[in-house]
């Protein structure tokens, strides 16, 4: 940095200008009479974040606009109450010099980032702009998100992630992979501190998936968004397997295949709208309680169509999700991973306006068996519920765990013990209905008393047993069916009364395994009941670093 000093004729000392000239240099006028004025220094402001909002031109919005997207502060503008956004770092610049990228400098880098509120709570918020160097995260670009999520980390606020982007800035080379890994752990840090919602509006590709991947919720559009580790054309390289983006890493595969996202949209729209309404029942941070909400729904209302809704047969299938959403407040219930897992059912809802967190077996899709990926599933909701301080109700029908070579071999054993591990380990009120059949160790992983669950209770049909009728009846009895003059009659016999001792809640109900027995119709206002009284419980554990779950 070097001076000049200007002194001009016939002029007094007052007129002096001293021009600072920088690295860059840029001029600075220290003083005289050539100062910009106050009017164009905020002219120049203006023109700046005007540059800013323009992001990379109309050519590239109507571009975006064509392929049925939004730009990157259309979609903040859906998210946010009106006029409650508040942007920052929309003057930030990338400090690329190569490949002529000292060129091309657009304020802002490419992401927008800031605050503002849903529904009236405080967010924070940012949105990558494919408009702009198609939203690929350089150096810059990135720090801003790690700004955002230490800011949210500090004033104990929920994250909302709108990601539309090309990936690493190749031109940035390490400093772009460098941004990359702060973000991750930055997101690893705030994990069970604030929730963190990722919604997935374009592509989404190589290390950019792990950021949505380590958040709590994933919102994907349909066909527009993408996710994979390695493209198409790599994977015809190297594998020579031929695969489209869409079947690759598409919503509906994410959602129905792999189980990486959580939620599918059918437009921009429509997944924004889903991100408000998940803020809405969530806590800000891990130390408050989820927000309740009013309803009119009585809490003593009698539940008539549950006294019906289980077969006769036991082997005949039902909906379970017609039982969660004839106890929950107003009959809502936001179910969550719908299209993955079928045989387990996880989402939200109310009950006496409180949120709820619900876990249930679905008796339609084989038969209410948990498997890998319904162990996996369930797990991780479980734990997040926990995290966040929301009650857990558990409505149960399972025949036990999903048999076969495929299974076994694919670690049922392993995965089957996560579940097990999370109701274990989670301290949050815990409700659990037994339906119908309770079998095996399938009955104590789900969140059965002797893994603390807190009010527990059964149906008239449910079923407590180490398995069912036929089959305990073939391994107790073998000797007997063998020697006897009519093995089916005695069969028969011996099921009915391995039935009448067993298939039925009542022993449990003797050894004080279950609270109650209870006629379905007063579902909704027993656990109301339960869940008021519960709502202040305490519950220590061990103090240590943190538990080994079996990943």
């Amino acid at each position: 940095m070097h001076c000049h000093h200007n002194f001009r004729p016939n002029h007094s000392c007052s007129d002096l200008i001293i021009t600072v000239i920088n690295k860059g240099g840029l001029e600075v006028h220290i003083a005289g009479e050539d100062m910009p004025t106050t009017e164009e220094r905020l002219r120049d402001l203006r023109n700046r974040k005007a540059q800013s909002e323009a992001g990379g031109g109309q050519n590239r919005v109507d571009a975006q606009h064509n392929r049925g997207k939004l730009t990157a502060r259309e979609r903040l503008e859906i998210l946010l109450d009106d006029g409650t956004f508040q942007e920052i770092d929309a003057l930030v610049e990338h400090r690329c010099r190569d490949f002529d990228m000292d060129k091309n400098v657009i304020p802002g880098d490419g992401v927008v980032t800031g605050h503002g509120c849903i529904n009236g709570r405080e967010v924070f918020a940012f949105a990558q702009d494919f408009t702009v160097y198609g939203g690929s995260l350089g150096e810059m670009h990135g720090l801003k998100i790690c700004k955002v999520l230490d800011m949210a980390l500090k004033t104990g606020k929920p994250v909302i992630g709108l990601n539309d982007s090309g990936g690493a800035r190749i031109q940035e080379g390490v400093a772009s992979l460098g941004s990359y890994a702060e973000i991750f752990f930055r997101n690893v840090r705030a994990s069970g501190v604030v929730p963190q919602i990722s919604v997935i509006m374009g592509p989404c590709a190589g290390g950019a998936v792990y950021s949505p991947a380590i958040t709590d919720f994933v919102i994907m559009v349909d066909q527009t968004a993408h996710m994979f580790i390695t493209g198409p054309e790599v994977i015809k390289t190297v594998t020579n397997e031929v695969v489209s983006f869409e079947e690759l890493g598409g919503a509906m595969t994410h959602g129905s295949r792999s189980g990486v996202s959580h939620f599918t949209a059918e437009d921009d729209e429509s997944a924004i709208q889903l991100a408000r309404d998940l803020c809405d029942m969530l806590p800000s941070n891990n130390l408050e309680k989820a927000p309740t909400k009013k309803t009119s729904d009585p809490v003593n209302r009698a539940c008539d169509k549950l006294d019906t809704i289980i077969p006769d047969e036991s082997n005949k299938p039902y909906d379970v999700v017609d039982v969660i959403s004839e106890v929950l407040d107003d009959n809502g219930f936001m179910e969550v991973q719908a299209d993955w897992a079928q045989n387990i059912v996880i989402g939200f809802g109310h009950l006496n306006g409180h949120t709820v967190g619900v876990v249930a077996n679905q008796p339609k899709i084989l038969a209410g068996c948990l498997d890998i990926d319904a162990s996996d599933k369930a797990a991780r909701f479980v734990r997040f519920c926990d995290a966040f301080n929301i009650p857990l109700i558990t409505f149960e029908d399972v025949p036990g765990f999903l048999p076969g070579t495929n299974q076994e071999w694919g670690g049922i054993i392993r995965h089957g013990a996560k579940l097990l591990y999370a109701f274990a380990e989670a301290t949050v009120p815990k409700l659990t209905v037994i339906l119908r059949k309770a079998y095996g160790g399938a009955y104590d992983v789900m969140s059965s008393k002797h893994i603390r669950g807190d009010y527990n209770v059964a149906w008239p049909s449910a079923e407590l047993a180490v398995m069912g009728a036929d089959g305990a009846v073939e391994i107790i009895h073998r000797r007997r069916l063998k020697s006897a003059r009519n093995p089916e009659q005695e069969r028969v016999r011996l099921t009915e009364d391995f039935n009448e001792k067993f298939a039925n809640p009542y022993k449990a109900a003797a050894l004080g395994y279950i609270d109650d027995v209870i006629e379905p119709s007063e579902t909704r206002t027993k656990l109301a009941r339960a869940l008021e009284m519960l709502m202040d419980k305490e519950e220590l554990r061990p103090a240590r670093k943190h538990g080994n779950i079996p990943l």
